[in-house]
C-alpha cells in the first residue's frame, strides 16, 4: 500500500502558535520537509492577516520555497482575495474549508455553512481555470465546538453539495479531535458512495488521543492521503482547545512498522520536529523524539 502525507505544519501547525516565526524558518521548515521525502505541503493561508498574524507573510514565503520537480505546494484560500493572492504567490493547489456548522462556520469564515458552500463553488471554478489542484475540507465533521454532535447525514449531504463543484480531492476534518474509528470508517464509506471520482483525503487531531488510531481507521476503509504535521504542533484559532494535529513522526512510525510505503524518511522529520520545539520554545508535542525509533538504528541487531 502507499499513502501520501501532505505536511501541514507550515500552515495549520504554525497558525495557533503563539511565536510567529520568520520568513527564512517558515522557507527552512518547508525545505526539511521536502529533503525528507515530503511532496505535498500546506505552505501558507491567505486568510486576513489582522485576523491571523501567523501566516501574514504567505507571499514571502511561497517566493522562498525549493521549487522541484515533484513537490507540490498548497495554500488555503477563504475567498476571492485569497484566491488572487494564492495566483499570484505560484500555489499550485488550493484548500477551501467549508464548516459543517453554522455556529463555528461564522466564527471561522463569517458566513453560514450553505453561503461557504456557493464560496466554494465560485473559487473551485476560477481554480479550475487556472489549473490548480482543488481540495475541498469539511471542517468539524466529526462534531462541533459550539453545537456538540454532528450528525452522519448532515456531514453527507455537505459532501454532496460540495461535490457538485468537481474537486479533485474532499477531505474530512476532525477539526477539535473527537473522533472516533467508527465513525472514520462511515464517513469515508459515505463520501465514497456519494462521490466516487473524488479522492478522499482525513486530516486528524490527537487532541483527546484518538487521532492515530483514526488515521489507521481511515487507511483500512481505502483512504489514502493523510494530513500531518511535524511535531504534532498547531490547530485551528477560531475552536477552543483544538489543539494537536496528528505529529508526521509519530505517524510515519506506525506506518512504517506496518509496511505502508510513503516515500518519506522518519529520520529527519525527527530532527525537524527537535528543532522546531527550539525555534518555539518548548518541546513538540510529538513522542518520537523523546521515545526514539524502535529498533534503534544505533545498536546492532542479534
Amino acid at each position: 500500500m502507499n499513502v501520501t502525507l501532505v505536511e501541514v505544519a507550515p500552515r495549520d501547525g504554525l497558525q495557533n502558535e503563539p511565536e510567529i516565526l520568520a520568513v527564512d524558518d517558515k522557507v527552512e521548515l518547508i525545505r526539511r520537509s521536502v529533503d525528507a521525502g515530503l511532496r505535498r505541503i500546506e505552505a501558507v493561508s491567505f486568510v486576513n492577516p489582522r485576523l491571523v498574524p501567523q501566516m501574514a507573510d504567505a507571499e514571502a514565503v511561497m517566493a522562498g520555497v525549493p521549487r522541484r520537480d515533484g513537490v507540490s505546494y498548497a495554500g488555503l484560500v477563504f475567498n476571492d482575495r485569497g484566491l488572487d493572492r494564492a495566483l499570484g504567490a505560484g500555489v499550485d493547489e488550493i484548500n477551501v474549508v467549508v464548516v459543517a456548522t453554522d455556529s463555528f462556520s461564522q466564527r471561522n469564515q463569517g458566513c453560514s455553512t450553505i453561503a461557504g458552500v456557493e464560496r466554494w463553488a465560485k473559487l473551485a471554478a476560477r481554480a479550475r481555470e487556472a489549473g490548480l489542484l482543488r481540495t475541498v475540507t469539511i471542517a468539524a465533521a466529526f462534531g462541533c465546538p459550539f453545537e456538540g454532535e454532528v450528525s452522519e447525514s448532515t456531514v453527507l449531504e455537505l459532501i454532496r453539495r460540495v461535490a457538485e463543484a468537481g474537486p479533485d480531492e474532499i477531505a474530512l476534518a476532525d477539526t477539535i479531535g473527537v473522533g472516533t474509528p467508527d465513525r472514520v470508517r462511515a464517513l469515508v464509506a459515505g463520501a465514497a458512495a456519494i462521490a466516487p471520482e473524488v479522492d478522499l483525503r482525513c486530516h486528524f487531531h490527537n487532541t483527546r488521543n484518538t487521532g492515530y488510531a483514526n488515521a489507521v481507521a481511515a487507511l483500512e476503509a481505502g483512504v489514502r492521503v493523510l494530513d500531518a504535521s511535524t511535531g504534532g504542533i498547531g490547530g485551528c484559532p477560531f475552536a477552543p482547545a483544538a489543539t494537536g494535529n496528528i505529529a508526521t513522526e509519530d505517524l510515519l512510525y506506525s506506518l512504517d512498522r506496518m509496511g505502508i510505503e510513503t516515500g518519506v524518511r522518519i529520520e529527519p522529520v525527527i530532527e525537524t520536529g527537535s528543532w522546531l520545539g527550539e525555534l518555539l520554545g518548548e518541546p513538540v508535542p510529538a513522542l518520537l523524539g523523546r521515545a526514539g525509533l524502535f529498533p534503534d538504528p544505533s545498536r546492532p541487531q542479534q
